[in-house]
């Protein structure tokens, strides 16, 4: 099944490494013209020497008003992908309002933020796009030290039920992924540890983690014409970790 973007325009936030940056480049691959955003600007400027055509955006998403602004001055989208988040992991009893303030700002606040203004560019343009936030299995299921995180995930899987529902009358389509632990440089260095992973792939039925390429593509197909009915779901990437 070939997908292409040829002639869309496309935002993706946290596009700076790991799975955002995946996403950014396999659109980019497929045709698409890309806006890349990100706190850190190293990232991005990494991710533009090897893509020069891709747009790149240093901004930090939990500033509602300076995030509102630049999404503003960007312009109009075919598409949005909600990727930037922030995990903190803490035990139930020690968990911080600081940390839950900075999980929420992210997570959940900074999608509803970038996703007004670029929906209302979109009805605006009568754009029939499409937009995919990037949840996790911890929305769904309960995990150790995961309490605010998941809260958070929960959070958005809610967010993108009601933008379904309320821009669908648009031809706006809004979709969520939820991934298990997914080997990102990062997630490789993290998950190493095999008495700390092989509880979690235990869990697993397909026994391993996925793969940063997995992710990717369930993205392009949610934003692409190919999966033109499907509206307001969380779809899994997880092996079958929630099927047990």
């Amino acid at each position: 099944m070939e997908i292409s973007f040829k002639g869309k325009r496309i935002l993706v936030t946290g596009a700076g490494q790991g799975v955002g940056r995946g996403i950014a480049v396999e659109l980019w691959r497929a045709g698409a013209n890309i806006v890349a955003i990100s706190k850190t600007r190293s990232h991005l400027e990494s991710l533009q020497s090897e893509y020069p055509s891709i747009d790149i955006v240093d901004v930090d998403i939990s500033d509602w008003e300076k995030t509102r602004e630049v999404i503003d001055s960007l312009g109009h989208f075919d598409a949005l992908v909600n990727n930037a988040a922030v995990a903190i992991c803490e035990p139930f009893l020690t968990c911080s309002p600081n940390d839950f303030d900075r999980m929420f700002d992210v997570n959940v606040k900074a999608v509803l933020n970038i996703s007004q203004v670029v929906a209302k560019k979109m009805i605006d343009n009568k754009t029939q796009g499409a937009i995919v936030n990037i949840s996790s299995q911890a929305s769904k299921a309960a995990l150790k030290d995961h309490a605010i995180y998941s809260a958070s995930k929960a959070a958005l899987d809610s967010l993108t039920r009601v933008m379904a529902l309320e821009l669908g009358a648009y031809g706006i389509r809004v979709n969520a992924v939820n991934p298990t632990v997914i080997m990102t440089a990062m997630a490789k260095v993290g998950w190493s540890d095999p008495v700390k992973s092989s509880e979690m792939i235990s869990k697993i039925p397909l026994g391993r983690f996925g793969e940063v390429s997995e992710v990717v593509n369930a993205v392009l197909f949610l934003l692409s014409d190919k999966s033109s009915m499907i509206n307001g779901v969380q779809l899994p990437i997880d092996g079958g970790f929630l099927a047990t």
